[in-house]
Order: structure tokens, then sequence, then C-alpha cells
């Protein structure tokens, strides 16, 4: 094995011990940490508003998440991260336990790989310049450090609150519009801080000592674009002795944070606190008990693990919240306002997947959505703390939200919702730029002349939503409404031409671009280019709502295979193409790093070639996901690529994901059995399941043969038991 992968297993072992019994002890948070998986290790509690863990860079698309496995150095400990993202934020209110002089800026300290350990709710570290053992856990809204001086020279504490995570240096001056803090006692700091990076946000904190504090220095840095003070803190510890600080937050105010904590953390038992987080994780893991190797268990509990780190609950223990508005808010009866919606991405796998695994919460992120709407006249684009950063095209809360109701979840207004949806898809916001309706309505696609980059992206993504809206308008018999939006979600017919086999850019008086290179890549809406994030290669299978109707566009079923081939035997290049870091995970110009080609190995199904399907979820998952830090081949994406894995351990993937119809692939586990409300369960079970024994031969629903290559959302959530017979001839 490799040094990264010996490392690796090293801490995973490490690491399972303190987390005893349970799916929790195969959860290796290490994977996704090196290459550009930009995962962290920190501790977290599910769905928790804080991330505390190590920095070991900034500034550089490299440290979206703050973190880098290869890195022999931390600079210190933020209490909040981002899990997998494309650009950088958070990474509030740095502490770094040291000892020796003061006088200096920064504190960094080398560590060894194996005294790192990372488990679901808990991180654990040598800093060998200062001989500190650092140990971390936390609760839903409060991180929770333990410190342990091997030899206090004395015991000192660096607090750093202009700190955050953010891209290029110059944006580290400008992440503080402004700070407040307050010694409130010897023992506690407090204060309020705006930022601004990917959005710009309030942060409430309290800070909070077991021992009592000297303030030895307060320092700013001479440039006057920086606002937020440094501080450092002598304590006095005996050698072996440990300093123990807890920091709670709120998007409301300090009160608020000091309730928190109050009610999470009131006292200093770290094990307790561990404890509670252990527990929590053990409980979300088990909704789903699998059979297999240990590398598989470890690659699936860590997926999942993955994908419940976020949303994050950013509301306070009783329900206040700052929204979108900048107002004070009071979430419902499950005292929940959901952020860090990635939505782009984790409409495709994420969403529907929580609907089976997550159903108590599906009622709160779409209420979230609607208050967000509600707010600021939008549904969520892409949203953190609170706030909307319109980093991404389309307005996908709409699938979320449609296939909710669709599936029966009845905890929200449909009418609200469809008022919310119209408004979104047809108004006109100031600030929301990804948007051009007057172009989309009068062409019936996005021109590349008018809109500068992304067009065919756009045109795709929005017809999309519109057919999510005309199925929420037919369940309503909102006959004006379903007509509107379903003849809108036929517009991505408009940009496929025929004579090269793609999806293509045309302009509004309706040529098609020219010259025309279907490897081209593009990002942004910034840049001379038809497509975000991908080229067309990758995007023209970007029809969800109708793919047997899209085939058809082809001229057969066999054409439309052919060119599907085509696109996995393609060479796997970049270079000279465009240069787009998210185009990663490649087999031929299939990109599995990036979210746009997460449902195209499916599609062979809609070609009478489910063996092909077959054979693809099978390298894919072979290929992208292993049990080391660079174990993920693209971005995790708050969870997209992990509930990709999910889908594809399951035998079955939402090419739709937007209604509630999963379509066939081939189980990459033996067994699993899935926990529903009710007591119910639903098993899947691989006969003859093998490393060659690939291909599916026959699929049994509570004994009787499926016919065709569909499974509802309707028959899981009943219970039962999936019976996949596995061969190895396709």
């Amino acid at each position: 094995m490799t040094r990264m992968k010996f490392f690796a297993a090293v801490v995973f072992m490490s690491g399972a011990v303190s987390a005893a019994s349970g799916p929790a002890q195969y959860v290796n948070p290490f994977i996704g940490c090196a290459d550009n998986g930009h995962t962290f290790p920190g501790a977290c509690y599910p769905f928790g508003l804080v991330q505390p863990g190590p920095d070991t860079g900034n500034c550089t698309w490299r440290y979206c998440s703050g973190y880098m496995y290869l890195d022999d150095t931390i600079q210190g400990f933020s209490q909040t991260h981002i899990s997998g993202t494309g650009c950088p934020d958070l990474g509030d209110v740095q502490l770094m336990p040291f000892t020796g002089f003061t006088e200096r800026a920064e504190f960094p300290s080398k560590y060894r790989k194996e005294t790192q350990k990372a488990s679901p709710g808990y991180y654990a570290v040598t800093l060998d310049d200062f001989d500190v053992d650092v140990e971390i856990t936390a609760t839903p809204r409060v991180a929770f450090h333990r410190y342990v001086f091997r030899d206090p020279n004395p015991a000192r504490l660096f607090l750093n609150l202009q700190h955050g995570i953010v891209s290029g240096e110059k944006g580290l001056v400008k992440r503080v519009l402004k700070c407040e803090e307050v010694l409130e006692d010897e023992k506690t700091l407090s204060g309020y801080i705006r930022a601004k990076c990917w959005v710009e946000r309030d942060v409430y904190f309290v800070v909070r000592f077991d021992r009592p504090y000297v303030v030895r220095q307060i320092r700013r840095e001479g440039n006057p674009d920086y606002k937020a003070p440094l501080y450092t803190f002598d304590f006095d510890l005996q050698k072996g002795e440990a300093l123990q600080v807890k920091v709670a937050f709120s998007t409301v105010s300090v009160a608020q944070a000091k309730k928190n904590m109050d009610a999470e953390a009131p006292g200093w038992s770290f094990g307790e606190v561990r404890e509670k987080a252990v527990a929590a994780w053990n409980e979300q893991l088990s909704r789903i008990v699998i059979d297999g190797t240990d590398d598989q268990k470890v690659n699936f509990y860590t997926s999942m693990y993955h994908l419940f780190i976020q949303p994050n609950n950013i509301a306070d223990v009783d329900g206040q919240y700052r929204g979108a508005d900048d107002k004070v808010a009071t979430a419902g009866a499950g005292n929940a306002y959901y952020s860090t919606l990635s939505l782009w991405d984790t409409f495709r796998a994420a969403h529907p997947l929580y609907t089976i695994i997550q159903p108590e919460r599906v009622n709160d992120f779409v209420n979230t959505m609607l208050a967000q709407q509600k707010a600021v006249g939008y549904l969520p684009v892409w949203t953190l703390w609170g706030k909307d950063n319109h980093c991404m095209i389309g307005n996908h809360s709409v699938p979320v939200i449609v296939d909710a109701y669709l599936k029966g979840f009845k905890g929200f207004d449909p009418e609200a919702a469809l008022a919310a949806i119209k408004a979104s898809l047809t108004g006109k916001f100031p600030g929301k730029p990804k948007i051009d309706w007057d172009s989309y309505d009068k062409y019936g696609y996005v021109p590349f002349d008018i809109c500068k980059g992304e067009s065919v992206s756009r045109t795709l993504e929005y017809s999309y939503d519109d057919w999510c809206a005309a199925e929420l308008a037919k369940r309503l018999a909102k006959t004006e409404d379903e007509a509107f939006f379903r003849k809108r979600s036929e517009n991505y017919r408009n940009l496929f031409d025929k004579e090269t086999g793609f999806m293509r850019g045309r302009d509004s008086k309706g040529g098609w671009r020219t010259p025309f290179d279907p490897f081209l890549l593009g990002h942004g809406g910034d840049t001379p280019n038809d497509f975000t994030e991908g080229n067309a290669w990758q995007y023209t299978w970007h029809v969800l709502q109708n793919p047997g109707v899209f085939v058809e566009l082809f001229g057969s079923r066999e054409a439309f295979a052919k060119k599907l081939d085509a696109l996995f035997k393609q060479p796997s290049k970049t270079d000279g193409q465009g240069f787009v870091l998210d185009v990663s995970g490649l087999i031929g110009q299939y990109a599995h790093g990036n979210e746009p080609s997460h449902h195209v190995a499916y599609l062979f199904q809609y070609a009478d070639e489910g063996w092909r399907t077959q054979e693809l979820v099978r390298e894919i998952c072979d290929k992208m996901y292993k049990n080391a830090p660079e174990g993920l081949c693209g971005n995790d994406d708050c969870g997209q690529m992990s509930a990709w894995y999910i889908f594809a351990c399951m035998g079955f993937y939402p090419v739709n994901p937007c209604g509630g119809e999963y379509i066939f692939g081939a189980p990459q586990l033996p067994k699993m059995t899935v926990s529903l409300p009710g007591g119910k369960t639903f098993t899947i079970i691989a006969k003859n399941f093998s490393k060659e024994n690939l291909y599916v031969k026959r699929i049994l629903l509570n004994g009787k043969e499926v016919k065709g290559f569909k499974l509802s959302h309707a028959d899981v959530v009943a219970g039962g038991e999936l019976v996949y017979e596995m061969g190895n001839t396709k």
C-alpha cells in the first residue's frame, strides 16, 4: 500500500477504538481530505451548526475546507467548516494552544500523522512544537476543546477573530467588516463578527474557559483593513494539566449563543459531550445496516457520515434564527432552519436519499426554503449561514420541494409552495444574477450572445425546474400554471443539434455557435462558453425530466446508445480544452467528480442496455471511492458524491430526482437493511454477489419478479425485500 493509504489505515484504526461499537467505528473522516475532495476531519454533530477542527492552509482552491491531509503543519483550530465544496468560507474563531514567546502573529506547529485521530464527533492530535495534546468534540451548536500541556512554559492560547477560510490573501484582509468583543470576566469572552467571503453574515459567539486567564497582549495587524483583534491568553497550569474551552455560536445574538451553550454543554465533562456525539452519530448511521468487507463498510458509512454533516440547522435551541433578509425569525415546531444548501449538487441524489433515510427532516427542509422565499422573494439557490450566494444556475429548491410533495410529505402548504416556485421561476430580483427570464421566454432558450456564459446549461436546468413546477401545478389542478411551465420544460429541444448529436449554443438569431468544439470546457457566467463546469459531451445528457422522450431525439435507441457509449470511450483529457478544476474523475469524457454526470451511466437502461449501466456502476465505485485520503475523485459537495455511492450500493438511482422513480443499476454490497418509519425495513440482497458477478440476471420484489428497469419510491418506503440475482455474464 502507498504511504498515504498506510497513514489512513493507521488513523482509521486509532479513531475506531474510541468510537466503540456501532457503525461509527467504520467512519474514516480523512477520506476526501486529499486531492480535491475538500472534506475535513474535524469533530461535528449530525446536521449541527459547528464543525470544529484543524486548519492547515488557506487562500487557495485546495483549502476550501481549510485542511489538506498531506500538510504537516497545523495553523490553528477554527470552529466552523464546509464539507466538500468548491468555494471557501467559514473558519470562524480560530484557537491555537501554544507555549513560549508571544511576539508573533501566527503560531503554527508541526504534527505527526500517527498522532492524528478522527472519528464521528471527535478529533485529536499532538502539536509537536508546543508539546500539547489537543482533543475536540461538539454538540450541535457548541465546540468543546481540551488541551493537555505536557510542558506548560507557560500555557498559552492564541485567539484569532480575523481568521476565516477565504479565496486569496486579500480576502483574508477584507473578510471582517466589523468586530466587537468583550472580556466579560476572568473566564469568558464574547462578541460579534460581521464577515464577508462567499456570503456576508453575522457571527455571534461566546468563548468560555474552565480556568481564569490573563490577557498577555492585544494586537491588531498594521494593515488598517484588519478589523478584528488577535488575543493571547496565559493560564496557570501544572505539567500534564488540561485547559478546556467551549465556543458557542448563534446567528442572532450573544445572549442566544449563551443560551445554546447553557442548554447543550452546561458542564465541563469532555467525555460526556463526546459520548453524546458518538451516540447521535451511531443512531443516524444505523439507519442502514450492511454486510461487507471492512473496506466496504468504511466507504459506505463514511459516505453516510459526509451526507449527514449538512444541511446545517442554524436555528438556536429555542428556534430563533437570522434569515436571508437579516431579520430575526423563529422556526416552526421542529426548531429547525437549515442552511448549507448546496442545491445545484444535492438535488440530484442527496435530497432524494434524505426522503428515505431522513424523512423527519424533509418538511423542515421545505419550510426553510419557503421561509427564505417569503423573506426575500425567491427560493434558495445556494445558502450558507442563512444567506444566498447565488453562485450556481437554476433554482433547485424547486425539485426538492416538488419531490417532497409528490412523495406524500404534508408538513408544508402546497399552495404556498407553488406560489413560491412561480415567483422564483418568473420574477426579477436585484443581486440574483443568473436568471434571464425575458430571453428564455422570448426565444425558448438562453441565447449565447445575450447571456455571455453558461447559456446551454442554464437552458437545460431551467427546463428541468419548469417540469417540476408543472408537476406540482398538475397535482393542485392549476391548469394554466401547468400549461405555462409544461411548455417551458420542453425548451431543451431547441438546443439539440441533430447534425452533431450534441446540445449546442444558439444566438438570438437562431444560429448555432460556430466553430463548435464539444470538448471545450466552460465554467461560470463570465467565460465565453455555453456550459457550467463542463462541456457538450458532459451536459448533452442533462434532460432529467423525461429521458425516454430524450432518446427519441437521436432517432433510435441504437443511435442513442452508440452516442452514449462514445462518451465513455473518448480521450480522458482536459488540457488544451479549457480548464475547470471540478471536471475530474474521468472515464472518457464522463466526469464523475462533478454532478452533471451523475445520472448518465443509468441512461443505458433507456436504450435496453442495462448491462452497460451495471458495468459502469461497478467501475465507478471501484475507481472513484476508496478508503484513503485521496479516496474521492472530486469535491464531495455537501454529500452529493456520497449520496451517489449509497444509491449505487442499493442498486438503483433517481435519474429524475423529482417524483419517486428509481432506475436500476446493480447492487455493490451483498446485503443491506434500511430502517423506515413505523418499524418497517427494506432489505436489499444481492445473491451470488462477488467481484466477478457484476451483472443482474433477475430482480424480485417481495418474491415477485420485477419487469422493466424502474422501482418506485412507494415500494421502497412500504418496506419489504428486494433481491438481485447476480451473474458474471451480461
